[in-house]
């Protein structure tokens, strides 16, 4: 599964994402350049780790509508992205490593 990883890596999700077997690029800003130049177009999954880029979720779905949207950090989502995003986890709640597995 192919995906793209916007924001940094506190709680380790890209090594469990590789250890899953997933391809995972990541974008540093959740931005159109960054995220065509991340295979938005050609990703499964688009993984957002800063509630601060929630606004890059709709620029994603506008480049990918199939794009199942993950949001794994703490704290809460606006409405207009919450309403565009598969799925929402606290890293308190569940580890990186369940998360990559739940992915499939």
């Amino acid at each position: 599964m192919n995906v793209v990883l916007v924001g940094t890596d506190p709680n380790g999700i890209t090594d469990a994402l590789d250890a899953e077997g997933h391809t995972v690029t990541v974008a540093d800003v959740g931005n159109r350049p960054g995220l065509e130049e991340a295979g938005v177009h050609e990703a499964d999954v688009y993984l957002l780790t800063e509630m601060s880029q929630a606004t890059s979720i709709a620029v994603a779905k506008d480049l990918n509508p199939d794009l199942r949207v993950v949001v794994y950090a703490e704290g809460s989502l606006p409405d207009f992205a919450s309403r565009q995003t598969d799925l929402v986890v606290d890293p308190d709640l569940l580890g990186p490593d369940a998360v990559a597995e739940e992915l499939d």
